[in-house]
């Protein structure tokens, strides 16, 4: 994978999707900038693997939902490295509830995580990327963001207008040789799903046409393809990783 960038800021990097994207962006060369809300120890644990495997890593901890957080963390970022060359908005939270019983807190509080923060990240690389006129943007949305899910009205209001705003962010940032695309993983083997129980891990491998969940690493990968100069004619764009459960 070849990129003209030197370094990339991970949200939510600590565990989960965001740790395979961070380690998998190490891999390739990328000097990772891994981002945490709380869980010091994980940051710190995975930038101490990506090191010993010949990576470079640093961790920045703030809360992405902090719109002045988000922005001294870019600047902290570009003192550090004179540059930000890449963004993986990936960092965000659910708070699962029926719709009628799902208070306008509990659905303002998703966007805000979810959305919010994937629009402040989105605008500051716009600013500091554009001083280069290079640099890539992956958002990571979801499934339910096209198939909608019962009991996440917020969450999947919160993933949808991630590709809308992906859209507007890629025609606005063109000019500037800036690309902005987004991801849609499907059901991905995480701890998460490690928590459920087999019938119903069965009840959805059986709705997949794989036959089986994705693992992060999958994900992390389509991440680096459009991160990088292969995908240097893609933006706007929506890839889905769902093992074809929703076509």
């Amino acid at each position: 994978m070849r990129f003209s960038g030197k370094n990339v800021l991970v949200t939510g990097a600590s565990r989960g999707i965001g740790a395979s994207i961070a380690k998998v962006l190490a891999a390739y060369g990328l000097k990772v900038w891994i981002n945490y809300r709380s869980s010091y120890e994980e940051a710190d644990r995975l930038k101490k693997e990506i090191e010993e495997a010949g990576g470079e890593a640093a961790v920045i901890g703030f809360d992405v939902s902090d719109e002045k957080a988000f922005v001294d963390a870019i600047k902290t970022v570009i003192d550090s490295d004179g540059e930000l060359s890449y963004l993986v908005n990936n960092a965000g939270i659910t708070k699962d509830k029926l719709a009628i019983r799902m208070s306008v807190e509990d659905f303002e509080s998703v966007i805000k995580a979810n959305l919010t923060s994937a629009f402040v990240g989105c605008r500051e690389a716009l600013k500091v990327m554009s001083k280069k006129r290079f640099g890539s943007v992956v958002n990571i949305s979801s499934i339910v963001a096209e198939s909608g899910n019962a009991g996440q009205v917020n969450y999947s209001a919160s993933k949808g207008g991630m590709i809308a705003m992906t859209k507007s962010f890629a025609l606005e940032g063109a000019a500037r040789n800036i690309r902005f695309n987004a991801i849609t993983p499907g059901f991905i083997a995480t701890d998460m799903t490690e928590k459920l129980k087999e019938e119903i891990k069965q009840s959805y491998i059986d709705k997949i046409p794989l036959k089986r969940f994705g693992n992060p690493q999958e994900v992390a990968e389509a991440v680096a393809f459009l991160l990088s100069d292969h995908a240097s004619y893609i933006t706007g764009e929506t890839l889905k990783v769902n093992g074809g459960m929703y076509i």
